[in-house]
């Protein structure tokens, strides 16, 4: 992440779910010359597909049923800094398209207007679906994928990397006790013993 963060290219982050791939993609953010500007984190799964252009390219007034005022969408509030895809497997396949055009020009035309303009973000995108296979499925478009996947990052499950275990034990348990003002307890030798054999199905989350 500190080795991509110097560049300006897209990034995919591949990993299994609350392995943290937010996390990575604000510390890339935040390691890179963007830092001074907006870290926008967008689920992708999580509007209504009728709506999904509107909230990222956003529209002008009276372009469609409710448009009341013109509203800026979420890839203009990233303009100098970070746009963060969540589940970008989860896009629409007609959105797919623009936002691929979108990666080609960084030009946005919001919903209504007969104009575009131009916004500098960096995109990071992440998901915790094998994209090869829903691109075979044809559920998602290989032009994007290689658009997306210029640098990319896979973050082992908590199960690959258990020497890590130890590590968020003492750190949750210093936040959790910091929270109501007492000291840490110690974890007993037996006891890490557990939690390092234990499989982890939520990961770091």
């Amino acid at each position: 992440a500190n080795k991509m963060a110097s560049y300006d290219e897209s990034v995919l982050i591949t990993g299994a779910t609350g392995t943290g791939k937010e996390v990575f993609a604000r510390a890339l953010h935040l390691a890179s010359h963007r830092k001074n500007g907006r870290f926008v984190p967008v689920n992708c799964g999580a509007f209504p597909e009728a709506l999904i252009e509107s909230e990222l390219f956003g529209h002008v007034k009276g372009s469609f049923s409710g448009a009341n005022d013109n509203k800026c969408g979420l890839v203009e509030e990233a303009d100098g800094g970070t746009l963060f895809l969540d589940e970008i497997s989860e896009l629409p396949l007609l959105m797919q398209v623009k936002l691929l055009r979108f990666l080609q020009d960084h030009h946005i035309r919001p919903v209504g207007s007969n104009s575009e303009k131009y916004v500098d973000v960096r995109v990071v995108a992440a998901t915790n679906k094998r994209l090869g296979d829903e691109i075979e499925k044809g559920l998602f478009r290989e032009d994007l994928f290689f658009r997306l996947n210029v640098l990319s990052i896979r973050i082992p499950s908590l199960s690959e990397r258990r020497e890590d275990v130890p590590v968020f034990i003492h750190h949750f348990l210093e936040e959790f006790t910091k929270r109501s003002g007492r000291t840490p307890p110690s974890i007993s030798e037996d006891v890490m013993r557990v939690f390092m054999a234990h499989d982890w199905l939520g990961n770091v989350r």
